[in-house]
């Protein structure tokens, strides 16, 4: 069995950018005030979520291994 995240968007960050839809489309939601929320808050690892926390264009996107809780991004410095 692989890897699971935790999926966080901090709205009050956010700012409506959807690049987080754009490259997992089944991952995250979009609310009325284009606010980004995870689908599932916990997910299996995937490709497309990291490249949506990755291209989010201010950081709103963390994830962390469900088992250690340890960041998977942004990375810890």
């Amino acid at each position: 069995m692989g890897d699971r995240w935790r999926i966080e968007v901090d709205r009050s960050v956010c700012i409506g950018s959807a690049q987080c839809r754009h490259h997992a489309p089944d991952a995250f939601r979009l609310d009325a005030a284009r606010q980004s929320h995870p689908v599932e808050p916990d997910a299996d690892a995937s490709e497309p979520i990291l490249a949506a926390a990755e291209s989010c264009p201010v950081e709103a996107i963390a994830l962390t291994l469900l088992t250690s809780g340890e960041a998977v991004f942004p990375p810890e410095e």
